[in-house]
């Protein structure tokens, strides 16, 4: 495997680039999940006037907790599940 400048090799590089792509979804309790688990929200795309996107930084650990919210596997604080639903809805009807 070639090394790059900065000291990775090139199979390194692909796997970071990867890494930081972006993993989005429509669904409210799903991002609420995210968010309580400590990934940050990073955008919402109301370019669709019927429902929102959630956008998040692809990171590592992010597809399993999602997964495990849809499956009913994921156990949250309930408190701050909930405060994290309405801290979305507030900045989904604010205005941008």
């Amino acid at each position: 495997m070639k090394n790059k400048p900065n000291g990775t090799t090139e199979e390194q590089g692909r796997i970071s680039s990867d890494i930081y792509q972006d993993f989005m979804t429509f669904d409210l309790g799903a991002t609420a999940a995210l968010v309580s688990s400590g990934f940050e929200l990073v955008s919402l795309d109301k370019s669709n006037p019927k429902k929102v996107q959630f956008i998040f930084h692809r990171e590592i650990g992010i597809e399993k907790i999602a997964d495990d919210y849809f499956a009913d596997r994921l156990e949250l604080r309930a408190r701050g599940f909930f405060d994290n639903i309405k801290s979305i809805k507030n900045r989904l009807y604010s205005s941008d």
